[in-house]
């Protein structure tokens, strides 16, 4: 059956469950959505009944968008929202998307915007034809959430095709009559960096991260020329488990050559994987490195970016589903779950991830509703891993920076920009609004203020006493005094030969970025400390300074100059976003199906190796850790 033959026989059963005076004038797959406009978008708004149970039905995502024609003039939208809305809410903003008839409401209070099951909203969409849509008002605007929004408002026509586009070939005909399942693995096996995996079967082909191991110039980048991949326009589908960029780093690439699909990711994982990789190449530019990509391309993948929020089950190819559930490791960082065939098999790549509750996030969820492989990551897989608890971890921060500022001297903490920062940030903001270590400026330089700045944007990606605090009790750590962004470099000179200061600077493994100014100003001085909180990968500047090395190169305006490293460089574990080695077994003894399968990744050889080992010794769950180029079947 061709797709019009199924949009025609989807028709008529819409048509047959509605009543006889409301009118389809359009049904299209857009992604993995089956939208249906109608001249009369009130009377379907009226009763949500209809939709929920026409979605459940059909087992598709059912949108409803209202015919261009009956969408009232913006200005006078306005007008009538605020009528209705109550003067509480506060309303902020307004984006109206003429492609797609939405309009996004932005305001302080969103519940009151919503109205009780949703009565509200029903209300604003019969006034005004177009659909509403709410989110929170950010505490802190975001110049990358604003200009991706812009862009996106530019392309919108453009995006409906491709969305168009995308949706025919999702919703295509099952052509095979085979069934098996396949993982091959392209990058991030026996190895820390360079994240990427091919999830196939005879119907589809979907890379599952796709990242740079941005410390090497050896293994930069997954093997994505082998035949398997190659070309790449035979490629469904890429998700996205989070934005670091072992993870998503090469995604832009993909369409300089010959990609033309879908990237599925959480929203907070697209702003952050803009955000992260136009620093990336701006940094490498800098630095006169060869760049895989320019900025070009990514917009391209922005263009073709679905975002998708925890829980939501989604088609992504005719015979794969996928669904995102919170992985606890940076903000949006999701377990890729996917359940493929008619209840044929399922698999979960758990990505980075962390089975404890930290200051920003829940755990990683460890529950679906089916599961027969896990792929999860062995980061701390090895048997002497072991994280102090995160009480632990904090305790020891502040010890150091209490000592370090005694002594009249900076604490730098090299930290991902996303992640780690913001960590390190609400337990400084604490300690010093509760007076444990005295007040002193927390230097924030890099990209660290932007992603924070976006972290506010997604407060229900945030765990519930973090959200409690900023909401209901009004603090707001990330918006403290004690927080000052560094702009430019007269200002890092002037931080450098200032007054005792905590410096949080980018990069996290010391391979570039501000922090390289602050080791160059600060590394001789032996009142000074280097405080690291996150993994070091092998080859890094960062894990040979934690080795010991007294004396480092430095490039400074292209001539490489040593640096004697006299500050005290202290390794304060437990503030990782990785799960430890006790976490990644309690994990897999909590998951629940108990898998048949699990395949180690991400991880050094030896660690990987031995977590494999470890749980089937102690669970009898047959474990592998394959190396990178290896192809497993599943069934």
């Amino acid at each position: 059956m061709s797709v019009e033959e199924v949009l025609s026989e989807l028709r008529r059963r819409i048509q047959s469950r509605l009543p006889p005076d409301i009118n389809v004038t359009g049904l299209e797959f857009e992604g993995p959505e089956l939208v249906i406009y109608t001249d009369d978008p009130r009377r379907l708004a009226d009763d949500g009944e209809i939709i929920r149970s026409l979605a459940k039905d059909l087992r598709k995502r059912v949108v409803v968008r209202p015919d261009l024609k009956v969408l009232m003039d913006p200005e006078e939208a306005i007008k009538k929202i605020q009528e209705v809305v109550p003067k509480e809410a506060v309303l902020t903003n307004y984006h109206f998307d003429g492609e797609t008839g939405e309009v996004i409401i932005e305001a302080e209070k969103p519940g009151l915007v919503i109205g009780r099951h949703g009565a509200t909203l029903r209300e604003i969409t019969k006034l005004i034809g177009w659909t509403p849509k709410v989110v929170r008002t950010p505490p802190v605007r975001s110049s990358t959430i604003a200009n991706i929004k812009d862009y996106l408002r530019s392309v919108q026509t453009e995006r409906k095709s491709i969305l168009r586009s995308i949706g025919r070939k999702i919703h295509r005909d099952i052509a095979s009559k085979d069934q098996w399942v396949r993982i091959s693995t392209l990058g991030g096996c026996r190895e820390v960096g360079r994240s990427c995996m091919l999830l196939s079967t005879p119907e589809s082909k979907i890379i599952v991260d796709c990242g740079i191991n941005v410390g090497s110039d050896d293994s930069a980048t997954p093997y994505l020329y082998v035949p398997e991949v190659y070309p790449l326009s035979q490629i469904d589908a890429v998700v996205l488990t989070h934005a670091h960029l072992d993870h998503s780093g090469l995604v832009p690439m993909l369409y300089k050559y010959g990609y033309e699909g879908p990237i599925y990711c959480t929203p907070p994982t697209r702003d952050l994987y803009v955000l992260l990789q136009l620093d990336y190449i701006e940094v490498a530019g800098r630095e006169g490195k060869r760049l895989p990509y320019d900025s070009s391309m990514i917009r391209e993948a922005l263009k073709h970016t679905i975002t998708l929020n925890y829980g939501d089950v989604t088609d992504i190819a005719p015979d794969t589903k996928l669904t995102m559930h919170n992985a606890g490791h940076i903000l949006g960082s999701a377990i890729a779950h996917f359940h493929i065939g008619d209840g044929l098999y399922n698999v979960a790549f758990t990505g980075d991830f962390k089975y404890e509750k930290t200051r920003l996030f829940d755990p990683a969820v460890n529950s679906f509703p089916r599961l027969e492989t896990l792929v999860i990551e062995a980061t701390y897989g090895g048997a002497n891993s072991i994280q102090p608890s995160r009480k632990e971890a904090e305790n020891h921060l502040l010890r150091v920076v209490r000592e370090t500022i005694k002594r009249g001297g900076k604490v730098v903490i090299p930290a991902f920009a996303v992640g780690r920062s913001q960590e390190v940030m609400v337990v400084l903001e604490e300690a010093i609004r509760k007076g444990l270590i005295g007040e002193f400026p927390v230097y924030l330089d890099g990209m660290i203020y932007e992603a924070t700045a976006i972290h506010t944007s997604y407060p229900e990606y945030l765990n519930n006493e973090l959200r409690d605090m900023i909401f209901h009790k009004g603090i707001n750590p990330f918006l403290a005094e004690c927080f000052v962004q560094v702009e430019n470099s007269k200002q890092r000179d002037e931080i450098i030969n200032g007054e005792p200061a905590v410096i949080l600077a980018t990069s996290g493994m010391l391979n570039g970025g501000p922090i390289m100014e602050y080791l160059k100003g600060l590394g001789p001085d032996e009142k000074n400390t280097l405080v690291i909180v996150g993994y070091q990968a092998e080859g890094t500047l960062g894990r040979r300074i934690q080795k010991g090395w007294k004396e480092i190169p430095l490039t400074v305006e292209g001539k490489t100059q040593t640096v004697k490293m006299n500050m005290e460089v202290v390794t304060v574990d437990g503030f990782s976003g990785h799960s430890d080695r006790n976490q990644l077994m309690e994990y897999v003894r909590r998951v629940y199906p108990k898998p048949s399968r699990i395949i180690t990744n991400h991880g050094d050889e030896s660690n990987c190796l031995d977590l494999a080992s470890s749980i089937y010794k102690k669970y009898r769950i047959p474990t592998s850790a394959p190396m990178n180029l290896e192809t497993i079947r599943l069934i």
